[in-house]
């Protein structure tokens, strides 16, 4: 698992039979979407098998076909548990702030936020284990396919929701801790040609609001929140809530844990 990662407690064999359950239900009801259920859940034996075939039908294309990708996904998924457990942490985030989904089922068959984070999960272990080829190549096929650019050297904790995920980008030495939850045209980049660390730090708990930019080894303090549309230069501390271009603190967040309770209003102090 990505070293950032922290234990979370997650009933993985329970999470697979609820899994199991709601695909029966949808293949019962919806007779277009029958094969679909059957190929990815109810025809796998684990979540590693369900992961490995919703990404090789998403991402197939003519140099890699799903015949290739699906063997391929299926046994580094497999061979790499980890891998699996980051990817149950981030469904179980998305079910608990997520309103909008009901079962598990629905960000795994669904979500291109899910998706394309659990296709970064894929290209950073092929990073860090010398095939740094197929990494950008799964990069790359992120970016295409669900609008989603994560470099496979950023370190990304679990617990993540990547709420809509259009437009999200992350630059190489990016670092975002566990349990935090951004959503969409948000970009974690640098400001210029220095090497080196240079993109930014994002401790847990925060909660980063639509079409934020944060620029430059900046580190967001634990349970701070960005709001929609800032330009975030300098170091946000903990418990902190900034805005604004460039973005100010206006008060502190109202929340023990923005990242969890997903309220993106500002709660300004003093305004």
């Amino acid at each position: 698992m990505n070293r950032l990662c922290q234990e979370h407690q997650i009933d993985y064999a329970g999470l697979w039979l609820d899994l199991r359950a709601e695909a029966e239900r949808v293949a019962a009801s919806e007779r277009e979407l029958r094969s679909l259920m059957q190929e990815v859940i109810l025809d796998q034996e684990c979540l590693a098998g369900a992961l490995g075939m919703r990404l090789a039908r998403k991402l197939a294309r003519e140099d890699m076909t799903r015949g290739e990708l699906a063997p391929l996904l299926a046994k580094l998924l497999r061979e790499h548990p980890d891998l699996v457990k980051s990817a149950a942490a981030d469904l179980a985030a998305i079910v608990d702030r997520d309103p909008a989904a009901s079962t598990a089922l629905e960000p795994l068959m669904y979500y291109k936020g899910f998706l394309a984070i659990t296709t970064y999960r894929i290209s950073h272990y092929l990073w860090h284990n010398d095939r740094r080829p197929l990494a950008l190549y799964f990069q790359s096929l992120a970016s295409e396919v669900f609008a989603v650019d994560i470099h496979p050297a950023a370190q990304i904790g679990c617990g993540i929701m990547l709420d809509h995920a259009t437009s999200f980008v992350v630059g190489e030495t990016a670092i975002i801790e566990d349990d935090v939850s951004i959503l969409h045209e948000v970009t974690l980049g640098g400001t210029g040609k220095q090497t080196g660390a240079r993109h930014p730090i994002v401790r847990s708990g925060v909660l980063i609001g639509a079409g934020a930019k944060i620029l430059g080894r900046v580190e967001i303090g634990t349970c701070a929140k960005i709001g929609a549309g800032s330009v975030v230069l300098k170091d946000v501390p903990p418990h902190k809530t900034v805005a604004g271009v460039p973005a100010e603190i206006v008060g502190d967040s109202a929340e023990e844990n923005p990242a969890a309770f997903m309220d993106q209003s500002l709660h300004c102090s003093g305004l």
